[in-house]
């Protein structure tokens, strides 16, 4: 666990979040429920994923968290939300994205109904999405070790 500490700047914590990856051999980096923004080192581009409680590109971005997306979502008359797994970037709930599952709005939902049928979606999908991951790392390491 690498915790902000003081006044560290952006760049600063994410130096030494990401010399912490580095030392420790990290293949990837799941950020799940992690609401600080990071910088991405170009060594970790590709590398980096998150979960979002709903269907990106729609409510995302900074404040979108929790229930404030829910409720967003049902504000807003959707008939679908959802999860999306996705690289991460420099900006928030950006990145290309590598997985999205759907679930249904009802017309009765709440922030609170809505947030625990897209959790069962989460929990589904971010496991699928570092099964995909794993799977491609590995043939990359295979092709590596073939070509030496």
């Amino acid at each position: 666990v690498v915790s902000i500490k003081g006044d560290a700047t952006l760049e600063a914590w994410s130096s030494v979040l990401f010399d912490h990856c580095r030392a420790a051999n990290v293949d990837f980096v799941v950020m799940a429920g992690f609401l600080q923004l990071v910088r991405i080192p170009a060594d970790f581009e590709h590398r980096v994923i998150n979960i979002h409680p709903s269907l990106l590109p729609a409510f995302g971005g900074k404040g979108f968290y929790g229930n404030r997306v829910h409720a967003a979502v049902i504000e807003h008359g959707c008939t679908t939300s959802g999860c999306t797994v996705h690289f991460v970037d420099n900006e928030y709930d950006h990145g290309p994205i590598l997985l999205q599952s759907q679930v249904p709005v009802t017309t009765d939902d709440t922030p609170e109904s809505l947030a625990a049928r897209v959790f069962l979606a989460e929990c589904e999908a971010l496991p699928e999405a570092i099964n995909v991951l794993s799977k491609k790392h590995q043939a990359k390491k295979h092709q590596v070790k073939q070509k030496s």
